[in-house]
């Protein structure tokens, strides 16, 4: 499959940087995008041409990584000797 031709949008201002003139799009299956050379600004757009917001993140689909609390610590479970299990 070859690459989708890109094309400028004369007058078009990019919606991040109000940059004028930066705009390429594209169709990938029917469906047009854009994208900003100024900025990296990137969306995909509708059939009525609007903007096809993306997932906001938030604190459930963005992963956090934590460091480890140096106060907290491994403990580990022995059986008790003194607690006989009775004979069958």
């Amino acid at each position: 499959m070859s690459a989708p031709k890109k094309r400028f949008i004369a007058g078009a201002v990019c919606p991040a940087c109000s940059a004028m003139d930066r705009i390429m799009m594209w169709d990938v299956d029917g469906v047009p995008h854009r994208e900003c050379v100024a900025c990296g600004y990137a969306d995909t757009l509708n059939a009525q041409g609007q903007s096809v917001p993306g997932e906001l993140g938030t604190r459930v689909n963005k992963p956090v990584t934590r460091a480890a609390d140096p106060k907290v610590q491994t403990v580990q479970f022995f059986p008790n000797p003194k607690l006989k299990k009775p004979a069958p």
